[in-house]
């Protein structure tokens, strides 16, 4: 019932999903079809994964495809779902990754064509491509269990899946939507330091990566807390603590800062 999936949209976070979908092998290339405009990201997801691939949004949805990724930017999404509607509502489930786009906005610009559309509501990450990633999902009025049941299977097998009211949802996107971007931040503030101290660029980068790496391992595989993680690591008077010492009240704030104007962000796009 949800066997063929098509996703509109091949940037950043498409080109992540396609490749988790068809890496995590929950799906065979051949039931997965990207589309979009650039046709060398096309050839290159082609070439790399086997997906289907087109350029147009009628072709793509042509064949009714079990379920629909709508992997565009919020800004353009109203005008994609207007255009295709009734396609759109032939299909048997449509899934919106667009930030702050709630799901009664894409409901309502389905509702023209009858019936009651399928809408479930999803903020993944970007890290999903390599399996790492995190959703969370919403169900829209219509959606069923099963509808649920069958996004957070295919999500799932990218990293965790928690289905969330649409505020949680909201939040999630400010916090774990945004993280990739703020972790490779601090990976590339660390390197640059690195550099400046007299580490050689390469080494300073992949030592840095490679540590960061192994930090979320260790705390993913043993549970334990990160504050029990951070004192475990650090000798009384010694150059840790003097380190987190000085950067903890400017990260805390910063991290503080930098959610608040996600969120910010995500309500001037849900009013767009």
């Amino acid at each position: 019932m949800y066997e063929n999936v098509t996703l509109i949209g091949g940037g950043s976070m498409g080109s992540a999903i396609a490749a988790g979908i068809v890496g995590s092998g929950i799906r065979e290339a051949a039931h997965v079809t990207v589309c979009d405009t650039y046709e060398p990201k096309l050839q290159e997801l082609k070439s790399t994964l086997g997906v289907a691939t087109c350029v147009s949004v009628s072709e793509a949805l042509a064949a009714a495809p079990d379920v629909v990724i709508l992997a565009v930017k919020p800004q353009v999404l109203p005008e994609v779902v207007s255009q295709n509607a009734a396609a759109l509502a032939s299909c048997g489930l449509v899934v919106s990754i667009a930030a702050g786009v709630k799901v009664a906005q894409i409901e309502g610009l389905l509702a023209g064509e009858g019936g009651q559309a399928h809408v479930v509501r999803v903020m993944p990450n970007l890290a999903m491509a390599v399996g790492s990633g995190a959703s969370a999902i919403c169900a829209g009025t219509y959606a069923t269990a099963q509808d649920t049941d069958a996004v957070v299977e295919l999500f799932g097998t990218m990293g965790p899946a928690y289905v969330l009211r649409e505020d949680q949802v909201d939040a999630e996107g400010a916090v774990v939507g945004c993280e990739p971007a703020f972790v490779a931040l601090m990976i590339d503030a660390l390197t640059r330091r690195g550099i400046e101290a007299g580490l050689p660029a390469q080494a300073a980068r992949e030592m840095i990566t490679s540590t960061m790496r192994g930090v979320c391992q260790q705390l993913l595989d043993s549970g334990e807390h990160p504050r029990a993680y951070m004192e475990r690591v650090s000798s009384p008077g010694g150059t840790t603590i003097a380190g987190l010492r000085a950067l903890e009240p400017y990260l805390t704030a910063g991290i503080d800062e930098a959610i608040d104007a996600a969120l910010a962000r995500t309500e001037e796009l849900a009013r767009s």
